[in-house]
């Protein structure tokens, strides 16, 4: 354990569970509900509102193989190509084979996908898939049905749930094991300020960090908060480096911010080409999947278009899909562009890549454990091992679906749960708040410096002007300098800068171009050296701890369970 905590009141109330979730989007509330369904008292600690994370925005839909012909293996093979030699096929493995029934159970649970006339699932493909896997449902709201169905179960089921509340960090006991959480409610429902849920297993099912780059995909809500308190409970954290820019994000000119409307990649898997402004299709002979091919692909071939031209962004033509299937198949997507003075049914869409999904996060084992006992963690805050260097589109609602499965029944193996009480660290040590102001001049660094082009150059630039911002954080604490009060937005700004100083350690660390990591000045993949992980921790002194694997394989996560079989990535 490291003693690091935020800047924090003492908790004036708390609350008692078995089992504690941070989180209410797809790996969440399946967690939660699998808990609960296994008589374990269960509490959801959610930011905002419980529909108000990630899985609402996704779009595309889930992927699995439910059609006929395609099988669990071919969408192996496509998930293992997607992921650059750093997937780990174990975890793939159970992915795409538990994943089909996951799907099935989530459809038992109440959500509804699009249908055939036959009353058939209607399949799509993306980027990267070789077969048409991909459910959706109203026509592009996949997220949006999801959520719906498991929230209304969640409440329909009566599980303990406290909404509008900012986790803070993790409890643990005299042993070093999970205790439960801190946290901050913010005004709303039956408790309020800071807090405390006492839980001997904890769940981070918080989401991504989208919010450390001025243009992002994810909602306001994603600053990376459990990646942050994973790294000061003394968790490790793996390939943080592997963000995943979308390539077809709607372009509001350059110096937006804040959460951008995404163009599906969907919209490509039914036909729309990529052209520049003069109407040719860049990706053609680039990749044998052309528009659909991976992610990381694809954005590089429109970042390359845009710098061979010196433009701004790129097009995406869907006209000749019509109004009608603009109407019926991507309603929301539609509404989007059109509220934007732009008609998608008569024009093309300008787009270009923005942060969108981190491939990396809190190192887990295929249970789901971390490294500190009684802590899991699933969805994006997570890092499997299944999306490797770069995620194939649609795994992720699919990742979150099947490892929180696994997360609730290693909890409900472990029944009765007993905890010891919550103990204060041995040495603790509170960071230094950052302003609330500072978190433009963070976002606007990693924009900069550790966006979908990097170089050493930049990244040490970007890396200085972060330690910058800490620094003056420290002699804001120690001089006569304004000091950021505790709250709600110095806290997030203070997890941002966080997980942007240990993101950008990764990219500095990884000379190579692998997946969606592409440092112009090392353009080439290096098995020999690289095809190993990155784990980073912090250590009591706010160090960072950066080390390579010496193999492929994830080493176990805890010496207090008993590992899983060794577990080798695939080429």
């Amino acid at each position: 354990m490291t003693g690091i905590r935020l800047n924090a009141p003492a908790p004036g109330w708390a609350i008692a569970a078995d089992v504690v979730v941070v989180g209410s989007g797809v790996a969440g509330l399946t967690a939660a509900l699998r808990c609960a369904a296994a008589g374990l008292s269960t509490v959801v600690v959610t930011k905002a509102r419980l529909d108000d994370g990630s899985t609402r925005w996704a779009q595309g839909g889930i992927a699995a193989a439910l059609g006929e012909g395609d099988t669990p293996d071919q969408h192996l093979d496509d998930t293992l190509v997607a992921g650059a030699g750093l997937c780990d096929e174990e975890a793939v493995r159970a992915l795409v084979t538990e994943g089909p029934d996951a799907v099935r159970r989530l459809i038992a649970t109440g959500a509804h996908f699009d249908t055939s006339a036959a009353g058939e699932i209607e399949l799509t493909r993306e980027g990267g898939h070789h077969r048409r896997r991909i459910a959706h449902a109203g026509g592009d709201a996949t997220g949006a049905e999801i959520s719906r169905a498991l929230v209304e179960a969640v409440r329909d089921g009566g599980l303990r749930t406290i909404e509008n509340a900012l986790v803070l960090d993790l409890l643990t006991d005299a042993e070093g094991r999970t205790a439960g959480v801190t946290l901050h409610v913010m005004g709303e429902g039956q408790h309020d300020g800071v807090g405390a849920v006492h839980a001997p297993a904890v769940v981070l099912a918080t989401g991504g960090m989208g919010q450390v780059f001025s243009a992002t995909t994810n909602p306001a809500v994603s600053t990376g908060d459990g990646v942050a308190l994973a790294l000061r409970a003394g968790a490790e954290v793996s390939d943080l480096e592997f963000v995943q820019f979308h390539p077809t994000v709607l372009f509001l000119g350059t110096d937006s911010e804040g959460q951008q409307p995404l163009v599906s990649e969907a919209v490509r898997g039914e036909g729309a080409h990529l052209v520049d402004a003069a109407g040719t299709r860049f990706m053609l002979g680039q990749h044998e999947l052309a528009e659909l091919a991976p992610r990381d692909i694809v954005a590089k071939g429109i970042m390359r278009r845009m710098q061979e031209q010196g433009a701004a962004h790129m097009y995406l033509d869907a006209r000749h899909f019509g109004a009608r299937m603009w109407e019926q198949r991507f309603p929301t997507i539609l509404a989007a562009c059109r509220a934007h003075g732009i008609d998608p049914v008569t024009e093309p869409i300008p787009v270009a890549p923005a942060a969108h999904y981190a491939s990396g996060g809190v190192r887990t084992d295929l249970r789901g454990r971390t490294t500190v006992p009684g802590l899991y963690a699933c969805g994006e805050v997570a890092c499997t091992g299944v999306h490797g260097a770069n995620r194939l589109a649609s795994n992720s609602l699919l990742e979150g679906l099947v490892f929180a499965e696994r997360i609730a029944a290693d909890i409900a193996s472990r029944a009765p749960l007993s905890a010891g009480e919550p103990v204060a660290p041995a040495s603790p040590s509170e960071l230094p708040l950052i302003a609330p102001e500072a978190r433009v001049e963070i976002q606007r660094i990693m924009s900069q410096g550790a966006g979908v082009l990097r170089s050493a150059a930049s990244l040490t630039e970007a890396a200085a002007a972060l330690e910058g911002v800490h620094r003056a954080a420290v002699e804001g604490q120690e001089g006569p300098a304004k000091t950021a009060e505790p709250g709600v937005e110095s806290w997030e700004t203070s997890n941002l800068l966080c997980v942007a100083r240990v993101l950008t350690a990764a990219a500095l660390e990884r000379e190579e171009t692998r997946g969606c990591h592409w440092r112009e000045d090392q353009p080439d993949r290096d098995d020999t050296t690289w095809r190993r992980h990155l784990v980073i921790r912090i250590e009591p002194d706010r160090s960072l701890v950066v080390r390579r694997t010496e193999s492929t394989a994830f080493p176990a996560t805890s010496a207090a369970t008993v590992p899983d079989a060794p577990r080798e990535h695939q080429p």
